[in-house]
Parts: C-alpha cells; structure tokens; sequence
C-alpha cells in the first residue's frame, strides 16, 4: 500500500490509497470519517500531497483530536516474502484548527501530547508494508486458521485504529502494529541457503514499566508478557516456528519505589487463586502444555516471590494443573562464575519432562503440506523478566535451531552449528542480544544485561562494566523518571482518556510544599557551591567562604537524609492510571487546612513479605 497525505483549509485531512484510488476524509471535528473512490468534495487542499509510511491512528485527548502518521520506515527483513518495517519517524497533525491557547486546559493538552510523543519516540514499532503479512498471529496460527483474526493482544494501535475501523474493514489505509523486535537474514550455511527471522510481540494488556507494572491483574494477564517466534526457512522451502513466551510471576506481588537500590518487594495478601487460573487457562488454551522455567534466587530478597509462584502453581485445579509444568532453575546459582553453559542442565530437564526440541511448527510451502504442530511451549520468568530469561530464551531457541538444521541436512556430523559457519552464529547472536535490548528498553528503559554472553557466547569486562552502567540508569529512570513514561503507555493504549477521565487535571502537584520545593532548593544550594569554588571571593579557604561551603553541604547531607527517610513521597508516581498497590491520602494541618497529599501503600500490599526476608 503506498499513501499519501494532504491536509485542507479547514484543517481536515485526505488521505490516499495509490493501489486502490480510494480516498480517507477525517474531517475538521474528528468525528466524521469516510471513505470514497474519490477526492471528497467541498475540500480544498492546503498542502502539497506527502507520501508517508502508514497511519498508526487517530486519538482524541482533551480539546481536540490528533491523526497520527508513520513518516518515515526502514525494512528490517521479510516473512515469506513480505517486507517487514520499523517505523523510524512520525507526525501528529491536530485535526482542525489548533485549539491550545494559553489557558490551564491547553496546558494540560500539551502535556498529553509530549506524554504521546514520549512513546511514539521510544517504541520500537513495525508494521507489513502492504498489510499481506499478519504480525499479530504466530505462523501456526496464520497456516491452520483459513481467516485468522487479527490477536488484540499484540495489536499495539487497536485502541487508535477503533475511530477509523468502521470505515476501513478492508484495512486500506490502516496498519495493525506490533511493539517489539523484528529482523531476518538470508544467507548461505554449509553450501545451502536459508533464512532466519526472530520476531517479538509485546502484550498491550498490562504493559508498562518495570516497577509500575508487576504481577498479574484481575483479568489474568501479567506484566511485561511477550511472546517470541523464531523463523527458519530452508532451501527445501520447508518453514519452521517456534515459540516461547515471557511473562512476570502471576500472583499479586509489588516492588514499591522508595529511593533505595532495592524497592520493597511485597507480597498482596490479597489471595490471586482466581487470577492465575484464569492465567494459565488462557495460556494452555492459546499454546498447549506450559513448561513453567522459574529463574529467580531461592534465596535472599527474591525468595517470597518463589514461593508465591509455587504456591500458586500448587493451587491449580488438577484439570489445568495436568497442562502445567513447574521448573525451577537457579540461575545465578547454577551459573556462577560464568559458567553459562550449565543452561544445558535446565534442558535436560525439560527433555525429561516431556519437552523437546522436535515440537515445533514446520510446513512444506510447496505442497502446503502441514509436517508438525507445536502444541508445547516454555514461559519463563525472572523478576524482570528481561536479563535472565533473555539468556535462558536465547539458549532455547539455539536448541531448537541445532535439531532443525540437521533435519533439513545443513549438519551431518552433529556438531554444533556454531562451529560449522561462525559467521552465521554471530548473526544468530546478535538477532537474539538485539530482541533482548529492545524487550528491556521498553520494561527497564535500559537495554538488557548480560548480552555480552548472548552476543559472544562469553562473559567480559567490558559487558560487566556496560551492565553496572545500565543498573545505574535503571535505578534512576525507574525512581524518577518512569511515571511519565507509564502514564504515556496508558494515554496511548486508551487506558487513560482523557476527554472523559479528566474532570481535573493530572498533572497538578498536590504534594506537600516540602516535598515539592525540597529538590529545587538543594540544586539551588549546589549551584551557590559550585560558584564559591569557581570564583570565590578572596582566598578559597577564607572563613566567610568555608562557613558556606559547610553550610550547603550540611543543608544537601541532612537533605538527602530527608529524602531517602521519606523516598516514598519522591519517587516519580504515574499520574493517569492509579497502581494497585498505591494510594494517595489528603494531609490535613491542626486548622482542618489541606496541606497537601501522602502517598501509602494499599491494605493489600502492607508488610506482607518482610517478616518473610
């Protein structure tokens, strides 16, 4: 599909289907949408037509509503001969004439509209070119559903595309997107060629950041949930799927911010018996028997979140309880000291349980013939989900990958593929470190640790140190930069909607002065010591200016005892979507005056784990 852009006089905007001849009006109030097989009449073209990549969508916000295009794409590969992008550029054209003036409303809208520029900016975004490939479905699903529907779950724009969808059933100018990781390589392995893809799909049902989405919600979908499908083609044309999934543990748990390196983990005592069945029911109905791989310390500040899952595991209803297996592998335990390699302990495990590297998804292009289903898959978590599990994921599909190649007569000697052609591992590895970063920038707001060894094969010095870098950058995005960054997932998912969920705004401070002003006055202080030591007034160590210099540093260390003492009220909170386990309480003077708000945790998620560490 090749489209083009052209905005009216009246601030409407025409869009146009080169293949088809048809023409998309969204109209100056952003309700009337339509389509026609020709310019719509009575419109009058402002702007010169642009060709753009594809309409990600149309969203209303406070004052008005914004049409969304993707400007620019860059192809990252192909699935069966359909060309898969990235979207490397974008443009929000408000719909009408613009309606912010200086006024406490438009203020608020613009705030809604960087919150839509955060995630357009961060998300790793792709989309078929000419919508023949469907990114949302697993190749399983595509070649044994005659009319597969498109899966809500990984639909990333679902909630954008909603304004346009009823005029666009045959999605002519509309684009189903996926977030997270797409890449495919052609090459030449022993003498025969070959194609290998990695795709990720990323969950739109209780996404967002590391510490404001954990655990499992009532619906039984959990956080940070993707799911990953490698592609293999052979030169028999023989295609070849295989799937893993990730998601957090599926209880009710919580890491709550406080400015510390490590949060409080907490454990609801709210009983998630009823979540977690409906969790694993819908897994075993979508992929099979699950083969639950469990990465997380056995001991130590992660224990309680073991337990839990094992305890949830344990509760299942014997039916379902058949189609779930519990593995429990201590990572940092089994691999310390580098010795990553002991993975291949967790695969003979999973061999003798049932789980091995011949159930995948294969078919015959040329004759269409079906060879095999897969109707098992490993999900495996870590507390992230991100670091471990990569590595563990990564190790996985280079097992299902080995017994391909040697079905399809790459290998004959058995050796390991990454012996044979080191040329085509380093591309395995990097399509695989690569997935991991793009998975983790989207949780964490890093990329992933450890992808030294899945880049390399090898831990190194250099990986160690990029690893403390990232875990420093963790500490502060997730403190103190991530409520921005979960309220823009929310805005952009229609979570949030702000033309009829904002009575009042916001993004109004409601906090106590001190913990408002107390950061502003400590910056202040710094810039007055800074001064001092670059231009100071007479001689350096004069009384006058070493009383200062005393000064500002016993505000800043009593400060900084403040703030951690009280971290709670400084940690940067979303402001769109209220988080399980937190809730704000009205502070009120000895007066009955309103002083400002307190954050606390819920009922639920008070103290529950600690006595337990």
């Amino acid at each position: 599909m090749v489209l083009t852009h052209s905005a009216t006089s009246d601030g409407s905007h025409i869009f146009h289907n080169n293949l088809t001849n048809k023409y998309l009006l969204i109209a100056n109030n952003g309700n009337t949408i339509e389509v026609s097989s020709s310019y719509p009449a009575g419109y009058t073209q402002e702007t010169k037509p642009e060709v753009i990549s594809c309409i990600i969508g149309l969203i209303r916000l406070k004052l008005g509503a914004y049409v969304i295009v993707g400007t620019k794409h860059s192809v990252t590969g192909s699935v069966l001969g359909n060309d898969i992008a990235s979207i490397d550029g974008y443009r929000i054209y408000a719909v009408g004439h613009n309606q912010l003036s200086n006024t406490s409303a438009s203020t608020e809208e613009k705030q809604y509209l960087e919150l839509l520029n955060k995630q357009l900016r961060n998300a790793t975004l792709f989309y078929s070119i000419h919508n023949r490939y469907d990114l949302t479905n697993s190749l399983q699903k595509q070649f044994t559903n005659q009319h597969p529907k498109i899966d809500d779950r990984f639909w990333w724009n679902k909630y954008l595309s909603e304004p346009i969808a009823h005029v666009d059933l045959g999605f002519e100018f509309t684009t189903p997107i996926i977030y997270g990781y797409f890449k495919s390589h052609s090459t030449k392995f022993n003498g025969k060629s070959l194609q290998f893809a990695l795709l990720t799909r990323r969950s739109t049902s209780r996404a967002g950041t590391r510490y404001f989405r954990r655990g499992i919600d009532i619906d039984g979908n959990v956080a940070n949930f993707n799911e990953t499908e490698q592609i293999f083609t052979s030169e028999e044309n023989h295609v070849f799927s295989i799937l893993q999934t990730r998601g957090s543990v599926p209880v009710y748990w919580a890491e709550v911010n406080n400015l510390k390196y490590k949060p409080n983990l907490e454990i609801s005592s709210q009983s998630s018996r009823e979540a977690t069945e409906r969790h694993f029911a819908q897994q075993v109905a979508l992929y099979g028997d699950n083969y639950l791989v469990n990465l997380v310390n056995q001991k130590g500040y992660e224990k309680p979140v073991k337990d839990a899952y094992e305890q949830a595991v344990e509760n299942l209803p014997e039916k379902l309880r058949q189609h779930v297996n519990y593995i429990y592998f201590d990572f940092h335990h089994e691999c310390k000291g580098m010795k990553f390699y002991k993975i291949g302990l967790l695969l003979e495990r999973l061999t003798n349980l049932g789980y091995t590297s011949d159930n995948y998804f294969e078919i015959d292009l040329a004759t269409k013939q079906i060879i095999s289903l897969q109707n098992k898959i490993v999900r495996t978590n870590c507390m992230d989900c991100l670091d471990r599990t990569n590595v563990v994921q990564g190790t996985i599909g280079r097992w299902f990958l080995q017994t391909q190649l040697v079905k399809q007569g790459y290998i004959y000697n058995g050796k390991p593929f990454e012996a044979i052609d080191p040329k085509f591992n380093l591309f395995f590895q990097n399509f695989w470190a690569d997935n991991a970063d793009a998975v983790s920038c989207a949780y964490s707001g890093t990329g992933a640790l450890k992808t030294d060894f899945t880049r390399l094969g090898k831990r190194t010095y250099k990986g160690a140190f990029d690893d403390f870098c990232n875990s420093v950058t963790r500490y502060y995005k997730n403190n103190l930069a991530d409520g921005s960054r979960q309220d823009s997932y929310d805005l952009f998912l229609g979570k949030f909607k702000p033309f009829q969920d904002s009575v009042k705004s916001p993004f109004i401070d409601r906090k106590a002065p001190i913990f408002q002003l107390l950061p502003y006055l400590m910056g202040t202080s710094l810039l007055i010591l800074l001064a001092i030591l670059y231009s100071p007034r007479g001689s350096l160590f004069s009384f006058k200016n070493l009383f200062l210099i005393g000064l500002v540093l016993f505000f800043n260390i009593r400060s900084l005892q403040y703030i951690f003492k009280n971290g709670f009220q400084f940690v940067d909170w979303p402001k769109l979507v209220p988080l399980d386990y937190l809730k704000k309480e009205e502070v009120y003077d000895g007066t009955g005056k309103f002083v400002g708000i307190k954050y606390d945790k819920t009922e639920h998620f008070k103290g529950i784990s600690k006595k337990k560490n």
